[in-house]
């Protein structure tokens, strides 16, 4: 406690404020995990909070990693977090009503005459279809901050990058919730051909790259080629320019049902080969049944069974195992991966069928993780989810506007990357000077708790939102880490706001 002493020094403004410090520096628990578990938590969730602290004091770290990857830890949320997303209409309406709403807006616009009334409607439905944008960017943020099993939370976030998608995109903003609790969430840790096939089906996948317009005829390649180059194989992996026509052949027919309320006739024979899973539909009229020759195999023209099978033998390609195996690595280990790392996380991936949840035990379980503490910079999104579970604590946010233009402010919305490559996963594209400053902007406006994080939206009233971060999770988990640097700067502090700010934009916090 040394370093604090300045502290006690200060002018009066803070001089209670640092009376505190030895009394909840007594309050924290004598038998604490070790610094090395302390080190391995940071990685295996959004960095810390006392809830997770205490998971790993009553399970241990094996225990706390086998209760995530079996999905058991499934605390409720706050009250007032899931009270504020089920304020999303795409959480209480069907995604079939709001697409079909969203369609009918646009007819009544495309019909009505050029003029003022026009262009209110117009900002109008906009607005309706940015706040559906806006409230699954809010629903992800929530669940990553205040979600009890935080791998799958890092794993959600992991899957919505690499299986991007963009809101700006005609109907897709209007989607995007679909997306998240249909597609990647219920299949975060499960066998990743699961979680390619129900990205495949997603209406938000279909309408981003085209495959709705896929068809016998008029056939479009966008989602073949990325399916094979961003999503499975990678760049690289022996595949030609006749697979991905082929596997554009495999997936024609795959779309979306009709909104405008037509009843759909099929010839009898056709009747059987017709699948329909909510929005998604096999329209066996518009599929092409030719033979074809997909990685070396042929794939007989039987319609639906195609695309499983097509699934079935991407994923089983050892580039397959490699490609996503190094892609974890990345984002949870470092820039540049062990090949060594990486070559033991492919054969996990290729020994049990793509098993998401052992290729992530093999991960979280290596040395190399391990060795590599303190050295993985983290991400915009990283940064805000992390800076608001160590400030703030588990205390429910009442506005979570704030934290997605945050993201908006550091360049990596969700969902709006344009291109379907993802955001980087290298601190190359995160480290420039702008983004600094602009990180250190943010956590000034956390530290101070001057965001209207606990201001109700349309509230004139300032909501209390200081944040008190010497806590005794401070004391137990991070202060006896910190770095000589990090600690000089806090002994310069002049008040518990810049404290904060100090400690939030220290290389400590922002390296993981």
């Amino acid at each position: 406690m040394q370093w604090l002493h300045p502290f006690t020094r200060r002018v009066h403004l803070w001089s209670v404020f640092a009376l505190l410090l030895p009394i909840l520096a007594q309050a924290a628990e004598p038998a604490s995990p070790s610094a090395a578990d302390i080190a391995w938590l940071r990685r295996d969730g959004f960095d810390l909070d006392a809830a997770q602290f205490k998971r790993l004091h009553a399970l241990g770290r094996s225990g706390l990693l086998e209760a995530q990857l079996a999905d058991r830890l499934n605390d409720p949320l706050p009250p007032a977090i899931e009270a504020l997303l089920h304020s999303d209409p795409a959480m209480t309406h069907s995604t079939q009503s709001l697409l079909q709403a969203f369609k009918q807006r646009q007819e009544q616009i495309k019909a009505m005459p050029d003029g003022e009334a026009r262009n209110a409607a117009q900002k109008d439905a906009r607005q309706q279809a940015n706040t559906l944008a806006e409230q699954a960017q809010a629903s992800v943020l929530l669940h990553a901050v205040y979600g009890p099993n935080q791998l799958k939370e890092q794993l959600v976030l992991f899957w919505l990058n690499h299986f991007s998608v963009f809101q700006g995109k005609g109907r897709v903003r209007v989607l995007t919730t679909d997306y998240v609790e249909h597609a990647i969430r219920p299949h975060a840790l499960g066998k990743f051909k699961d979680l390619l096939l129900a990205t495949l089906k997603s209406p938000a996948m279909l309408e981003y790259l085209d495959n709705a317009q896929n068809a016998k005829g008029k056939v479009n390649e966008n989602y073949a080629r990325e399916l094979m180059e961003l999503h499975s194989l990678g760049v690289g992996a022996g595949y030609s320019q006749e697979d991905v026509q082929q596997l554009a052949l495999i997936l024609t027919g795959a779309g979306l049902i009709p909104l405008d309320g037509r009843e759909q006739r099929f010839p009898r024979p056709l009747q059987p080969l017709v699948v329909q899973q909510g929005l998604f539909q096999f329209n066996p009229k518009r599929h092409d049944f030719s033979d074809k020759q997909l990685l070396g195999h042929t794939i007989q023209g039987r319609g639906f069974d195609e695309i499983t099978q097509a699934v079935d033998l991407i994923t089983r390609q050892p580039a397959c195992a490699q490609f996503i195996s190094r892609r974890l690595a990345q984002y949870f280990v470092a820039d540049n991966p062990p090949p060594a790392l990486v070559a033991r996380l492919a054969k996990t991936f290729s020994d049990s069928d793509g098993d998401i949840a052992q290729v992530m035990r093999t991960l979280m379980q290596s040395p190399e993780l391990q060795q590599s503490a303190g050295g993985k910079f983290k991400d915009p999104q990283q940064f805000v989810i992390s800076a608001l579970r160590l400030a703030y604590d588990g205390k429910p946010l009442a506005n979570p506007r704030p934290p997605v233009n945050w993201l908006n402010q550091l360049g990596e919305p969700l969902f709006g990357r344009i291109t379907p490559d993802g955001w980087p996963l290298v601190a190359s594209g995160w480290s420039s000077s702008g983004q600094m400053a602009k990180r250190f902007e943010i956590a000034r406006a956390i530290g101070r708790g001057d965001n209207r994080l606990f201001t109700v939206e349309g509230s004139t009233l300032p909501g209390p939102g200081f944040p008190l971060i010497t806590t005794p999770l401070f004391y137990q988990a991070i202060s006896p880490r910190l770095s000589s640097a990090t600690r000089s700067a806090l002994d310069q502090a002049v008040s518990p706001q810049e404290w904060n700010t100090f400690l939030l934009s220290s290389p400590d916090f922002n390296n993981r």
